[in-house]
């Protein structure tokens, strides 16, 4: 990850996207804390911005799974459920 996550990025990933991105960003996170406990990190910065995107990304899912925030895929699948109705009554 070269650079910060911003919110709105975020919300335009599917659910898939941000685990793979929570993923990264905890492999980093842990390769990141190595480096500081061997002296070998020169930038310490770092640490603290993964580690603010990591919240960033689990504040983003936990707001999708309480309704806040909304899902790109339930918003597809909703549209696919609606036209798949509309057609059965038909």
């Amino acid at each position: 990850m070269a650079s910060s996550l911003k919110a709105h990025e975020l919300d335009e990933m599917n659910s898939t996207d941000l685990e793979a991105r929570l993923r990264e960003a905890k492999e980093e996170l842990f390769n990141l804390r190595f480096q500081a406990a061997t002296g070998q990190l020169e930038s310490h910065g770092r640490l603290r911005t993964v580690k603010k995107d990591i919240a960033r990304i689990y504040t983003v899912v936990r707001e999708r799974e309480l309704g806040i925030r909304s899902d790109p895929d339930a918003s597809d699948n909703e549209n696919t459920q609606q036209t798949e109705k509309e057609g059965a009554d038909a």
